[in-house]
């Protein structure tokens, strides 16, 4: 079912108040330099649906030609994006956390890649047009970044924070 501009591409948490439930929320909007929990709730969703897929796909008859293509697109999918390991199955996605989808986010990446000094500078950098991924320049911090797109992240040329000697540079650069 394709979402519409009117509809929230998210569930929120059924129950209101689990405090272990929202202390786990706020360690990984900490960690991951989340603008607010609807962000989080975003991966959550998207998680759900990728489990969702691979039920469903493990539950139908795997000599069924379609079914074995759908499989090895949905397989192919999130090996490209660097979810899934290359010699991972599809009953692994089941097994898949919150982290595993947050991991492959443009400000993580950053991060990880030693271009920020946090998570929230990486968010910084990328809204101010700080960011490229080869020639493009991307602004919004949960693009998700292909596996073979991760060497090309880097700085613009043009920003001021691509000269090694900047303040704000991380250290080490």
């Amino acid at each position: 079912m394709p979402l519409g501009t009117d509809t929230k591409q998210y569930e929120t948490p059924n129950h209101p108040y689990q405090g272990e439930r929202i202390a786990t929320e706020h360690s990984l909007v900490d960690r991951y330099g989340l603008s607010n929990k609807e962000e989080l709730w975003r991966a959550q969703s998207e998680l759900r649906s990728y489990r969702r897929e691979a039920r469903e796909l493990l539950g139908q008859a795997q000599d069924d030609e379609t079914v074995q293509r759908r499989s090895e697109e949905f397989l192919g999918r999130l090996k490209r994006v660097g979810i899934l390991d290359e010699s991972d199955e599809l009953g692994d996605i089941l097994s898949l956390e919150i982290e595993d989808i947050l991991e492959r986010r443009l400000q993580t990446v950053v991060y990880r890649n030693g271009l920020a000094n946090t998570t929230q500078q990486a968010r910084q950098y990328i809204t101010h047009g700080h960011i490229v991924i080869g020639d493009q320049r991307h602004r919004v911090p949960s693009y998700v970044v292909d596996v073979d797109e991760e060497d090309l992240v880097e700085f613009d040329e043009n920003s001021p924070l691509a000269d090694e000697l900047h303040p704000e540079r991380a250290e080490g650069q």
